[in-house]
């Protein structure tokens, strides 16, 4: 059953990875480059800063850094352990692929773009929810679109997609706890 799970990945993989061709190839490198979120990223600290104030900002962004080294971190634990090629490693895979990347890293499984992009879109969506009720859509269909720019580079699996979006739920999920309960105990208010 898991040789089947991972052979229908692989498939996948390859017919979504060939629908690209090379009038889009420089969109999808701008998209998995992780310097074009920068403004995006920005944006939401000054919404941050604008309806929830000084304070709220500060501790966010000490939250948000020690959720990205946390997600980061334990996404190249699993990485380490699990040790899954990348598909632009793969024997199979690799000679039926487009590969667009610049680079393509030794092991992949789970995608740390996914869960990194997806922590960072539940928790600032969840954070500025009470003022931006739509947001939340708009930053999980962001990081949507980054996730399915490593496979259209040619970096990652579905199933590593798959789970690091999952990982990233689970993750902005907790650091947003984190975050309220922080500013609780410092009496600064949550709303």
């Amino acid at each position: 059953m898991f040789d089947q799970l991972v052979n229908a990945d692989a498939e996948l993989f390859l017919y979504l990875n060939n629908l690209g061709s090379e009038g889009w190839d420089p969109f999808w490198l701008m998209v998995t480059d992780k310097l074009y979120s920068i403004p995006l990223y920005a944006l939401l600290l000054f919404l941050i800063y604008k309806y929830r104030g000084v304070q709220t900002l500060l501790v966010s962004i000490v939250v948000i850094v020690l959720m990205i080294t946390f997600t980061d971190q334990f996404t190249n634990l699993i990485k380490h352990t699990v040790e899954r090629t990348r598909p632009c490693r793969t024997e199979g895979v690799m000679e039926y692929m487009r590969f667009v990347a610049e680079r393509c890293g030794r092991f992949g499984f789970f995608s740390g773009h996914s869960s990194n992009s997806m922590a960072a879109a539940i928790f600032s969506g969840l954070l500025l929810k009470p003022y931006y009720k739509n947001l939340i859509y708009f930053l999980i269909a962001w990081s949507m679109l980054l996730a399915y720019s490593r496979i259209y580079v040619g970096v990652h699996y579905p199933l590593d997609i798959i789970c690091g979006m999952s990982f990233g739920v689970l993750t902005g999920y907790g650091f947003y706890k984190l975050c309220l309960y922080i500013l609780k105990r410092r009496n600064i208010s949550t709303f």
